[in-house]
Formats: structure tokens, C-alpha cells, sequence
């Protein structure tokens, strides 16, 4: 009977050392502890510490937690951008052996480019002249006092639409060209760095 007591004793003292001791800041900035944690103060953080009072555990407040996962969110996203510099890195000097090759690479992705203005260029050439023949017989007709006919007036839209569209091909293929100069340029600039060259 004495050894079942005894042993009860031990595994209550057991448990007792065992037992956690928190420390928290209540509402009022006063430090509080116990052997249990209010659950309103899980979520604002505090610190389980052991029977000699030293801190063994932290719990981090919700502010805290958000903090954490922005500064882990933004780590990712570094060596995600580090991870695509690198494969991009990679890319670069396994396609290219000299900055000519750039180059020549640089030369070959503008030509599509040159290839459609000189072909809207050219094209715009007609269709300029025809709308300046179709807005010369409609002033006629019109300084005569006649009605300007509904198939003369659908060829003048039409080629005045032509017109618009081949000046935005232009555009587009001109702001396409300066985009592929500013890439094969920090290509360039890129292998440079990378080679030493």
C-alpha cells in the first residue's frame, strides 16, 4: 500500500515538473504567468518558459505571424527571380558563343519587322493615291450639286480604313522593331557580364 502511495507521489510530482509556465503581456502592458495560457493572449503571443523561469518557447502574435509570412512570401519571390535570372543566365551563353552571334540574332528577329513596313509602305503609296482620286471626283460631283453616290462613298471608307490600318501596322512593327533592339541590347550587355568578353 505504502509503495502505491509513494508511487502516486512520484508521477504527480512527475507531471508537476513536467507542467508549462507561461508568460504574457496582458491588456493593461502588465506581465502576467500561469500554468496555463488565457486563449485570448494565443493569439496576440507569448512565451513558455521551464521551472527555472527560462523561456523554452515562443508563440508569435498574429502581427508578428503576418510579418513572418510577408518576410517568407518575399524571400520566395527572390529566389524565384534568382532562379529565372539563372535559367535565363544559362540559356544565354549555351545559345551564344561571341556578342556577334547577338548580333546576327538581333538582325534575323528585325527583318520579319522591316519586311511588313516596307510591305504596308508600299502598299500605302496606292492607297493614297487612290483616296486622293476618290476625295478629287467627290468635290467634283459635289461643286456640280449632285449627290455623291452611296458606291463612291463605300470606296472612299473603305480605302480610308485601309489607310488607318496599314499607318498602324507601321506603328506596331516600328514599336516592335525598338523592343527587340532594347532585348538583344541587354542580351548583349548580359553575356558581357557573364563571360567577361
Amino acid at each position: 500500500m505504502a509503495c502505491r502511495v509513494l508511487l502516486a507521489a512520484l508521477l504527480l510530482t512527475a507531471g508537476t515538473a513536467q507542467a508549462a509556465m507561461y508568460r504574457w503581456v496582458d491588456s493593461n502592458g502588465r506581465v502576467q504567468y500561469g500554468d496555463t495560457l488565457p486563449p485570448t493572449y494565443q493569439q496576440s503571443g507569448a512565451a513558455e518558459m521551464n521551472k527555472q523561469g527560462q523561456i523554452i518557447k515562443r508563440t508569435q502574435s498574429e502581427a508578428e505571424r503576418k510579418a513572418e509570412a510577408a518576410r517568407k512570401a518575399e524571400e520566395a519571390r527572390v529566389q524565384q527571380e534568382q532562379q529565372k535570372q539563372a535559367q535565363s543566365d544559362r540559356a544565354l551563353t549555351s545559345t551564344y558563343t561571341t556578342e556577334a552571334e547577338i548580333d546576327l540574332a538581333r538582325d534575323r528577329a528585325l527583318e520579319h519587322h522591316k519586311l511588313a513596313i516596307n510591305g504596308a509602305k508600299i502598299r500605302s503609296v496606292a492607297v493614297d493615291a487612290n483616296l486622293a482620286e476618290l476625295n478629287e471626283r467627290i468635290a467634283m460631283i459635289e461643286k456640280a450639286g449632285r449627290k455623291v453616290g452611296s458606291g463612291l462613298q463605300g470606296q472612299l471608307d473603305q480605302a480610308t480604313r485601309e489607310s488607318l490600318e496599314l499607318k498602324r501596322t507601321i506603328l506596331a512593327n516600328e514599336e516592335a522593331m525598338q523592343k527587340v533592339r532594347e532585348k538583344y541590347a541587354a542580351d548583349k550587355a548580359r553575356f558581357r557580364e557573364l563571360t567577361g568578353k
